[in-house]
Formats: C-alpha cells, structure tokens, sequence
C-alpha cells in the first residue's frame, strides 16, 4: 500500500511517496492515514471521493504503470483536489472547482460498479415451530377455509378461485403451471365466473387466465372439476368453440383424474377449416399440489408472503373436504377384474381390463408427482423401449399379461438412486412388491460387498428380502436381512467361479381390495408401500460407505 502526504503550499507534483501508514504535513497543515487496505480503484477511486471526474480507461492505464520510477508522472496527471484546512468553520471558503477547457462539458459522475448477487429463495424450515394451542382441539385461522362448503359447486367455485387468485399473486407458482401450455412469460390476470356469449345462452367457464407480454395478450379458459367429478364433453367442446371464435389461445381442463398420453380424457370435435387453432390441455390437482410443494420446500419463492400463500393453498388441496385430493377412484372395471382373476374368468381382449391398466397408470404417475414433492427430486415412470412406442399397443399388451397371470407391472425412475424401483401388484393373492436391483460394484470381493452391504442396511425393515443375481438361470441365494445380518457370506453363491452382477432388495405388503383411496383401499396400498419402501431402504443406499482399496480388502477377507 503507498500512501501520501503534502502540505498546503505543496504542489501535486511535489507529492512523494511514504513507507509509513501516516504522514504528517506542516504545522498547520492537514493529516491524512491510510486505513486497511486502502482504495480498490486506486487513485481515481480517491480523487473520485473528492469530486474529480476520472476517465475509466485512463484510471485503468495509470494504476497498471504505476510504480516506483513514474510516480510523480502519474499523480501529477491527476488535477489537485480540494482540501480542508484545519481553520474554525467560520473561517472555511468555498473552493471553486478545477477549471475545465472552453467548450467542454461537465461529465455526469458515473456510480461505482458494484458484483450483482442472486436474490435469496424463501422456503419453508424444516422443522415445524412449536404450537402456542392449549390443546389439539383448537384449530389454526386458515387462508382459505373449507369447513363451509356443503355442495360439488360451493367446491369448484372455491377450488378455482382460490387456485387463480395464488397464481396470480405468486408469479413463480404461476409461471410454472402455464409454462407447459404455452403461455408466455409477463403480468397475469385471473378472472372467474365470466360471462361469454354461446348462441341463445351465454356460458360461464369456471375461470380465465390471461398473460400480457410486449402488448399481445395470451387467454385461456378454464374447467374445473372436483371431487372426483367427470368432465363433460358438451362443456368442454363449447368453451373450444368460444376461444376459437373470440381469438383466444388454450382451454384448461382440471380435475382429480390424470391424463395419459394417447387416451383424452375428453372427446371434442375441432373445426379444421378454422384459421386460429385452440389447444386443449389437462392438469390435475395433484399436479398442482406438487408445483406448490416442490416451490415451498425445496426451490424457493420470492419473498415469506409468497411462501406463506403457497403453504395456504398447499393445505387447502390437501384438506379432506376441498375435494381436490388428485386420481382416488380406479374405477368401476376394478371389481368385476378382481372376481375375474380369482374365479379365472377374465379372458384376453377384455375391454374391463384395458380400464384397469389404464387405471394403474394414472396412480403410478400420482404416486410419482406425490414421491418428486416430498423429496424435491425429479420421479418419473419407466417406459421400456421393447414394449413399443404406441402408448395404445403397450397398454393392451399389459391387459392381455394382467388377463394371464393376474398382475400389475410398473417401473420408476428416481434421480439420485443407483436403480429403478419396480412395482408388482398381484391381485390374485393380494400382496405388492417394491424391488430394486443394485449393481456389483467394479472392484473389491463378493464378501466385502455382501458385508457393505449389510452394513448399509443396519436400519433397515428386518424382512427386507435380498437375492443374489448371477449370471447363471438357477439364480442366486436369497435370504431375508435379519438372517443375513450375523452371516453376510449366506448370500453368496457357493461356487466361487460363479460371477455375481449385483443384489436385489425388495419387500412384500399387502394390499387393499377396495378401489378408492379409503384406508384400506388399493390405492392408499401403494402409495403407502412405495414411500416406505423409499424412506427404509432406498434412502440407506444413497451415500455408500467409502470404498477400500483392493489390496486392504483382500487383507480382510482372505
């Protein structure tokens, strides 16, 4: 650091450097200390703090040349600045600026550069405060209150304001709902029980969602149906005559049922000799519910309001009486398969069966949205390339193999897990199976991989069910963990030739026959078994214990 010193009858060119932090000029003259690490712009940033405007590029050229050989060069190019004498204030006179050259101007002062900083998401902690209640009897105030609503229509009405006046309010949760339909990014209005001329009798969609962006307007209508409600197709085909008619670009369907690719959930009839052409989408309330969880808890909002309101509507959805609880019914075809596949009555071709597949679907990718919300992870169901591109031809496949042996396959795919997690419901005896295959690791020896493993299951269920998988068709050894657990060498092959791929853990739940989502129903089943499935045993796999090197396992083993 170099600092400074002159006196008042000192001209800047006779400014000489000093090797003490503080110098001291005449008697009555002033005193000046350099503090820290002096000024990070240099001189400029100095004469700058004095009211002299400095050129960025000269600055940026005189604080690189500046040395030990040219410093009465550099400061003498730098006008002198005003200073204070240590006089009484009264004394004080007003010293006039440095005098600039006829016919230029006086440069507005640019401000300082200063590092741009991501602003902070807000989520919601972790751990939920203390409540200050007496007792469990009291209820908290909520946002949006749902004990009055008595009817299907007090429901939809309140659902789909609630929902549009949030999404309105927080653009990050509004964002992301429209984002997949098209919608530009700019300001959002939301409106509800509009009133839009059809023929003798006007309609009145449940809402509407308009997006501004460089002055074009983006409108789409919405449909809302709760309580597990079907969608009407006249409705839905004369909110798409509508849009087409008045310019407007989407109509939003929004329901409990999820919708799969390939099987609309409404049939409706498009005018192609029309020049404006209207989308169709869908979403459903549990994909609402899991935008709102994955923004609250895990990626963040703008600012605590936002974050509060998305926790109000969060609750909302997920309140018993709102009817906005997403796919909970599998459908009417779900009893009469099951008597089929007991009495061994259900024959391919089925139409019955085809419902139930498609059915078992919409769960799975429930079960995927609920799993990605709570973990804040990406869960998607696996579509093997072998069972065919054509959504249709796959799921008659699955209908003919449910009519033949009486079981429901599925697969899921969750980021951060070293396999995919398999599904398979078996209706004949009731029970359902959540697996995942582990590879061998490249190194080491099949015992100190059968004990890391043990190792890494210590909390693990005790009838967690472990298979060995080789190369051969016989299979390997398989045994449950509490056998395992004093002698991890049980679940080796005895053949030390045979080559080991990797483990298979799975568990065995019953399930429910009932085809809502009740207690004891077949839906509640699932998604109970998979989160344990998940929390007990995936979760223990994540971070593996470190690996030791081949010659200390070698040491321990043999």
């Amino acid at each position: 650091m170099r600092t400074f010193c002159r006196s008042p009858s000192l001209t800047p060119t006779s400014w000489r450097r000093s090797s003490s932090a503080s110098c001291t000029g005449a008697r009555e003259g002033w005193k000046f200390r350099a503090v820290g690490q002096g000024y990070e712009t240099g001189l400029a940033g100095l004469a700058t703090d004095f009211g002299v405007n400095i050129d960025d590029d000269a600055a940026a050229e005189a604080d690189e040349t500046l040395d030990d050989t040219d410093i009465d060069e550099q400061v003498a190019a730098v006008p002198a600045a005003p200073v204070a004498e240590a006089t009484p204030p009264a004394a004080l006179e007003a010293i006039p600026a440095p005098r600039l050259p006829d016919g230029e101007a006086v440069e507005p002062k640019k401000p300082t550069a200063r590092p741009r900083t991501a602003k902070k998401k807000v989520t919601l902690p972790k751990a939920v405060k203390k409540t200050l209640a007496e007792n469990d009897s009291w209820r908290q105030a909520r946002l949006f209150p749902v004990s009055a609503l008595k009817s299907d229509r007090d429901r939809e009405m309140r659902a789909t304001s609630v929902l549009l006046s949030v999404m309105a309010q927080v653009p990050e949760f509004g964002r992301r709902l429209t984002a997949g339909f098209g919608a530009p990014a700019g300001r959002m209005e939301t409106f509800t029980e509009v009133s839009l001329p059809h023929g003798d009798t006007p309609r009145r969609p449940d809402g509407v969602i308009r997006v501004e962006r460089a002055g074009k307007l983006w409108t789409a209508l919405v449909e809302t149906k709760t309580n597990g409600n079907a969608l009407k197709a006249d409705q839905v085909q004369a909110y798409m005559d509508i849009a087409a008619r008045r310019g407007y670009e989407a109509v939003i369907t929004l329901s409990n049922d999820v919708a799969l690719e390939g099987s609309p959930l409404v049939d409706v009839k498009i005018d192609r000799r029309r020049k404006h052409k209207v989308a169709l989408w869908h979403l459903s309330w549990a994909e609402v519910a899991h935008q709102a969880q994955m923004l609250i808890r895990h990626e963040g909002v703008g600012n605590a309001a936002h974050a509060w309101l998305l926790q109000e509507l969060l609750h909302y959805l997920q309140h018993e009486n709102s009817g906005c609880h997403g796919f909970q019914n599998m459908g009417p075809a779900w009893v009469p398969v099951r008597n089929g596949i007991d009495n061994e009555t259900l024959c391919r071709g089925d139409a019955r069966a085809l419902e139930v597949v498609e059915n078992w679907e919409r769960l799975i990718r429930q079960v995927c949205l609920r799993l990605g919300g709570e973990l804040g992870q990406k869960v998607l169901p696996v579509q093997r390339a072998k069972r065919g591109t054509d959504p249709n031809e796959r799921r008659s496949r699955l209908a003919d193999q449910l009519c033949s042996d009486g079981k429901l396959h599925a697969e899921l795919r969750i980021d951060g897990t070293p396999g995919v997690l398999a599904l398979h419901a078996d209706l004949r005896t009731g029970r359902l199976r959540t697996a995942i295959d582990i590879p061998a690791p490249d190194q080491g020896y099949p015992l100190a991989w059968a004990k890391r493993l043990v190792k890494r299951l210590a909390e693990a269920p005790a009838d967690l069910h472990i298979e060995t998988l080789v190369d051969s068709e016989t299979g390997g050894p398989r045994g449950t963990l509490e056998r395992l657990r004093p002698e991890p060498a049980d679940i080796l092959p005895k053949d030390t030739g045979t080559r080991i791929t990797g483990f298979r853990l799975s568990l065995l739940k019953g399930v429910g026959s009932g085809r809502g989502s009740a207690e004891t129903g077949f839906i509640r089943s699932v998604d109970d078994a998979v989160h344990r499935f998940y929390t007990t045993v995936i979760v223990h796999l994540d971070n593996p214990t470190p690996r030791r090197t081949p010659a200390k396992d070698q040491a321990t083993t043999g």
